[in-house]
């Protein structure tokens, strides 16, 4: 049994070969190393827990037969561990399935308004609310870096950091659970600035970056052009006297990152250089490797309400996601951060069609 190539004794060993060296206090001196130890530890700790489960039964099962000719109980206790081992094989192969590397890594959330004007910008606005509801609901760490407010209090654009407080266990980091909402959301309501009652339809776009650490990404500062403007708020009015906003472009790829939010100039820079190496981190990844980027290249970049994937329709009360045909009535809850549902929806079917090979 292999996963990504590597076999389960292989696993084991490292499993082994990680505890020994958790154990030293010489390793704890250096907390970014011992953090990534740590990580690689969680992840593998299911496995070599499964897989000791699952050799405990064979060997049971194997003595239960070797008794069972002679005592009936022993026959039966063969017959019930015989029923079990299947389940604990796939729950094993489960668990070898090769992981996202990102999915343990914190992220930067990019939501933007799209069509729909300010009724976009309000959407906008009650998506940043429920991921920040839900991020507080899993224990997690969130900073809003930048964003551009809209006149009625909606976000023309928001880009929030969102942070695992210790190391999370596999298939519970950040981006992990994440890493599905890139894409179109589309919204079905009255809106606030509608006088007949009649229903609208709008857009957001969110974003799903894995925040990139200075050793995953090596910047040339020859390479960026850094231009400095006056902060502006709602109406496009300057909300700041000096220039203290920065964007930040990289050349050789035309990506940009831009942050108005903090008061000094040299904040916003370091602000901006995170949201710029989360997306060359994104952009190396999907040039790296086109099949494990797959999902991200599915992340809608343009807000185009026929590219959606997810409708939230008030009037029903009705949360839908067109990927994974999940629908739910309880619209109201998941605003207020109970994406459980929707989430583990969405892992249950990547995790069949990998098991598939799809």
């Amino acid at each position: 049994m292999k996963r990504d190539g590597e076999s389960l004794d292989a696993l084991l060993a490292e499993h082994a070969d990680l505890e020994r060296e958790l154990a030293d206090p010489a390793v704890h001196a250096d907390q970014g190393r011992a953090r990534e130890l740590g990580r690689r530890y969680a992840e593998l700790d299911p496995v070599v827990q499964a897989a000791r489960e699952l050799g405990g039964a064979r060997d049971d099962l194997e003595a239960a037969r070797e008794l069972g000719g002679d005592d009936p109980a022993f026959a039966a206790e063969a017959r019930e561990l015989a029923g079990q081992i299947p389940a604990l094989e796939a729950r094993l192969t489960e668990l070898m399935l090769p992981r996202d590397p990102a999915d343990a890594k914190d992220v930067i959330l990019e939501i933007k308004a799209g069509e729909g004007g300010e009724e976009s910008a309000l959407f906008a606005g009650d998506l940043l609310r429920m991921y920040l509801r839900y991020a507080e609901r899993q224990g997690w760490k969130t900073e809003v870096i930048d964003s551009t407010e809209s006149d009625l209090g909606g976000y023309k654009d928001v880009s929030v950091a969102v942070k695992a407080r210790g190391v999370p266990a596999p298939g519970q980091g950040v981006f992990a659970r994440l890493k599905y909402e890139g894409g179109v959301h589309r919204v079905q309501r009255v809106p606030v600035t509608e006088s007949q009652g009649r229903i609208h339809t709008s857009a957001a776009g969110v974003l799903v970056l894995a925040e990139a650490a200075d050793v995953d990404v090596t910047i040339n500062a020859n390479d960026l052009r850094i231009d400095v403007y006056r902060s502006s708020g709602p109406g496009g009015q300057s909300v700041n006297t000096t220039d203290s906003a920065v964007r930040i472009t990289h050349v050789p790829t035309g990506i940009v990152a831009s942050c108005q939010n903090e008061k000094s100039q040299l904040q916003n820079k370091e602000q901006a250089m995170r949201i710029l190496r989360a997306r060359l981190l994104a952009a190396a990844q999907e040039e790296a490797d086109a099949a494990a980027s797959a999902e991200r290249r599915s992340q809608i970049r343009t807000v185009d309400r026929s590219e959606r994937i997810r409708t939230y329709n008030f009037p029903e009360n009705r949360i839908s996601d067109h990927r994974v045909n999940y629908k739910a009535y309880n619209l109201d809850q998941v605003l207020e951060g109970e994406l459980d549902g929707v989430v583990e929806a969405l892992v249950a079917a990547d995790t069949a069609a990998r098991l598939g090979g799809g």
